[in-house]
């Protein structure tokens, strides 16, 4: 038996189609996305925020835990247009629409997309609630839609940042083996420490592939504690939310680059570096979401595919002397990357880490390693 639900936009638009999760109601920020559904769920980024998969067909391939980015679903709420009756792949565990349901996550299905996703190109990301049940109610709805306050001003990574301290020796998933690989901390040559704003597990997974030992800290941690880890290089991750309300992270970077470490940021971690180094950062008004965005190295010419998510970006504009710009987005012209000139410091503000490409990004972690080798 299928549930009714529905979708209300802050606008006034409803969808009504039918519930595939969690019971309830939620609320949050809209943004689309393509495919990639489970990871998506699970990448912190996008917390506070309903995710829309623009592809028909979501759920074909089921659900598996090696493919999870965090510990828990982090996404506010999901919205499809159809969600397939079998799930097959050799990796599936559990299907998209229990998955759901053992994460709490409200989630709608049978709506059109195609329309949403017109509504939110020609009007930019907005406030939206999905409800779930018989009596459901369009006016309770728009109501929640509109009460909700948005990303601006939201300081989301100290939510979603681990509590304690960690160690981090996994590899990237092997399709040989259909395991990750532990590797003893003897042989990581490296020894880096991630500021953890909402890291994605494969960002630290790349880390170790390419010989670093990486020590997980919260978002909170003061300067002080990291320095006196004595790493080799401090990693900068990516998260959701305002990142000008960081002002934890703001200092401790600032305090970071008063020495000699390399440091590598991705995504909430570019803006963050960037505001740390006298930059500012606007709220844009459609954001970048999704698994095509052309991303032009200045340097050298060569266009990349990315994954990108991310409704903040750094404006270009307000850069001091010592930072400059290395990468652009080509579907807009915004600002993708810096680095200082002054220190060992760099940043980006896609996805690195994911395959759209399926790995053009990949190199800024080689670089990040031999920013690294020369400091030796």
């Amino acid at each position: 038996m299928t549930k009714p639900a529905i979708l209300a936009l802050a606008d006034g638009s409803i969808f009504r189609g039918e519930a595939i999760g969690a019971d309830g109601q939620t609320v949050g920020v809209f943004n689309t996305a393509m495919t990639g559904y489970q990871e998506i769920l699970t990448d912190p980024s996008y917390a506070q925020q309903i995710v829309t998969l623009t592809y028909p067909h979501i759920g074909n391939t089921g659900t598996t835990p090696e493919d999870v980015e965090s510990d828990c679903v982090w996404s506010a709420g999901l919205v499809i247009r159809d969600l397939p009756l079998v799930a097959s792949n050799w990796r599936n565990t559990m299907s998209l629409s229990d998955y759901l349901k053992a994460n709490n996550v409200v989630a709608i299905a049978g709506i059109d997309t195609r329309r949403l996703t017109r509504i939110l190109r020609e009007k930019g990301s907005q406030n939206g609630c999905i409800m779930v049940g018989d009596n459901i109610s369009e006016e309770a709805a728009i109501a929640a839609a509109q009460g909700f306050p948005g990303l601006k001003g939201m300081d989301l990574a100290k939510v979603v940042s681990a509590k304690e301290k960690y160690e981090w020796r996994s590899t990237v998933w092997d399709l040989k083996t259909d395991s990750h690989a532990t590797i003893e901390a003897a042989d990581l040559p490296y020894h880096v420490v991630a500021y953890d704003y909402g890291v994605k597990y494969n960002i630290l997974r790349m880390l170790v592939e390419r010989g670093c030992r990486v020590t997980v800290v919260p978002a909170q941690t003061p300067a002080s504690e990291v320095l006196a880890l004595q790493p080799d290089g401090v990693f900068l991750s990516n998260g959701p939310g305002d990142p000008e309300p960081c002002d934890y992270a703001i200092q401790a970077i600032k305090d970071v680059l008063e020495t000699e470490i390399p440091v590598f940021g991705i995504c909430l971690g570019h803006q963050l570096l960037a505001l740390a180094s006298g930059a500012k950062t606007l709220k844009m008004g459609h954001g970048h979401h999704g698994a095509n965005h052309p991303v032009q190295d200045l340097d050298t010419g060569v266009v990349m595919i990315t994954s990108q998510n991310h409704g903040f970006a750094v404006d270009e504009a307000s850069l001091p002397s010592n930072v400059r710009a290395i990468h652009k987005s080509l579907f807009d012209g915004s600002l993708q990357g810096i680095e200082r000139t002054d220190k060992s410091a760099f940043s980006f503000q896609g996805h690195p880490e994911a395959s759209p490409g399926p790995n053009d990004v990949a190199p800024l972690f080689d670089r990040f390693i031999n920013e690294m080798a020369k400091r030796r």
